[in-house]
Parts: structure tokens; C-alpha cells; sequence
């Protein structure tokens, strides 16, 4: 999952940085307006943490413009100004939660764990489809009640598509969603074919019931065997 901090603090937003990656979370940063509105209109990011107060433009008027785009992803507003008309207008703008500084850092994990079971729909703590089970905040996948080991990147991939059953995902997309901004401008693609070869090959040997197939000259697609 990728998570964008829009924070003009450098310590606070370096520790969230620090913290969320170790959660394997793939995490971007912009520490203005400008920076932000930049990534937010050429990338897509799952989660995005944002700061009211930033030295060249408000964070409500980058939450309009976020949803004006008609980009998916959930908001959650995190600002020392805690007035009930901050959070009001931010809610009403569409953001999904919001979060008063000082803050700590397990609420904030806490938060964006909430919010993502919530845009999945069902708010359980698994996703399933077909005879596999993934469990994000174990990070966990199992096939007919059997765990399959999987490392950090096979489980991202995995997560990512189980996330977007039959939807067509380009190669570059994806490299930027499981790898972080700017790989998508990366020459070739050859890390994504060898972790996609191993997913594949163990998804396959579980008896998964799922399969990620190659859609030729685009990417790649989620769907269910059968």
C-alpha cells in the first residue's frame, strides 16, 4: 500500500516516514503545496496524510483539488489547528478522517488501518476471493486455510491486484504502486517479470483459485480460475 505525507515539519515528517516504512508501507513525501499538488495529480497513492497548515497553500484546498481529480484513495487530515470548523470543512470536502497534533504514532497506524477496511467495503480485517485469504495487518496469505510464504514484493503484488479483481493494470502503474514514484520511468520492467514469475509459480503450487494472467501489449489482470 502507498501512503503520500503532506508535512512541512521536517522531524515530524521524517518520523512518519520512518515508521510507516517499517510497516512496509511504500511511503512518499511532499513538504509543500506545491510539491504535493504536483505528485497528487501524476501519481495514485492509497493513503494520503495531510497537513492543514503548509507554508504555501492550505491543505483543504489540495483535498478539493484531490477530489476534483476523481483519483480513488482515502484522506486523512492530520493538523495542530483542531477547531471544529478545520474539521468540518475537511470532512465535508471528503476526507475520510481526521487526526489532531501531537498525535501518537500507533494511533496514527491505527487510522489508516480503519480507514482502508473501510473503502474495502466489508470493514473485516481479510480479503478474500475465490480460496484465498489475505490478511493486510499480518500481512499474511493463505490458500485453502495453508499459508503461503511470500516475500515483501510477491505480497504486495499480490495485495495490490486482490484489491482490483479484474481490472486491466498497466506495467508502469504498477511499478509505482508496489515500488514508489518514479520507478515507472525506469528503462525495463524486469524486476516486476521476476517477482511476478514467483508469485505466479507459488499462487499456482498452493492451488490458488486465482490468476494473475499477462494481457499482452498492456499489463496485467486478476481473475478468478474457473
Amino acid at each position: 500500500m502507498k501512503i503520500l505525507i503532506v508535512e512541512d515539519e521536517p522531524s515530524l515528517r521524517e518520523l512518519m516516514q520512518r515508521t510507516l516504512e517499517k510497516e512496509r508501507y511504500v511511503v512518499e513525501v511532499a513538504a509543500t503545496y506545491g510539491q504535493a499538488l504536483q505528485k497528487i495529480e501524476d501519481y495514485s497513492y492509497d493513503c494520503i496524510l495531510l497537513d492543514i497548515m503548509l507554508p504555501d497553500g492550505s491543505g483543504l484546498d489540495l483535498l478539493d483539488r484531490f477530489k476534483a481529480l476523481r483519483k480513488q484513495g482515502n484522506v486523512i487530515i492530520i493538523s495542530a489547528k483542531d477547531s471544529i470548523e478545520d474539521k468540518v470543512s475537511g470532512l465535508d470536502l471528503g476526507a475520510d478522517d481526521y487526526l489532531a497534533k501531537p498525535f501518537h504514532l500507533a494511533e496514527l497506524s491505527a487510522r489508516i488501518k480503519s480507514v482502508m477496511r473501510r473503502n474495502r467495503g466489508n470493514g473485516e480485517n481479510t480479503i478474500k476471493l475465490g480460496n484465498v485469504v489475505v490478511s493486510p495487518d499480518k500481512f499474511q496469505v493463505s490458500v485453502n486455510g495453508a499459508d503461503v510464504p511470500l516475500l515483501r514484493k510477491e505480497y504486495d503484488i499480490l495485495y495490490y491486484f486482490i484489491l482490483r479483481p479484474g481490472h486491466l493494470v498497466d506495467k508502469s502503474v504498477l511499478a509505482e504502486a508496489v515500488w514508489g514514484d518514479h520507478i515507472d520511468q525506469a528503462d525495463n520492467f524486469d524486476f516486476i517479470y521476476a517477482q511476478m514469475k514467483n508469485l505466479r509459480k507459488k499462487l499456482r503450487d498452493a492451488g490458488a483459485e486465482i490468476e494473475i494472467k499477462s494481457v499482452y501489449g498492456f499489463g496485467y489482470k486478476l481473475v478468478v480460475a474457473g
